[in-house]
């Protein structure tokens, strides 16, 4: 496929991957879709560490399950607690707007 960006042209060829047809996932609009799967896993490309102005950095960080795990856990409990704080705010306000209605503050 023949791009042009900018005034410049080039020459785009996107990775086709081979699929086989699954079973019927279900209906959408009256529509059967399927799952399809790849034949062949993709190749993924190898770890490099790379340097860029200065500042080391490598284009497949590893991070283990553990880690992972434990981000989940942090960002969970952080929307709690934000969804409570906000909660409490709402309560506190609406608390104070019916003092002054009443004429206690």
């Amino acid at each position: 496929m023949k791009l042009k960006y900018r005034g410049v042209t080039y020459e785009y060829n996107p990775a086709t991957l081979e699929t086989t047809e699954g079973e019927v996932g279900g209906k959408y609009r009256g529509l059967d879709w399927r799952f399809r799967n790849l034949k062949k896993p993709p190749v993924l490309q190898p770890s490099v560490n790379l340097t860029y102005r200065g500042v080391a950095y490598n284009n497949h960080p590893i991070a283990s399950e553990e880690e992972a795990a434990t981000k989940v856990n942090e960002k969970a409990r952080q929307l709690m607690l934000n969804k409570e704080k906000a909660a409490d705010n709402r309560a506190v306000s609406m608390l104070y707007r019916l003092a002054q209605e009443s004429g206690l503050v």
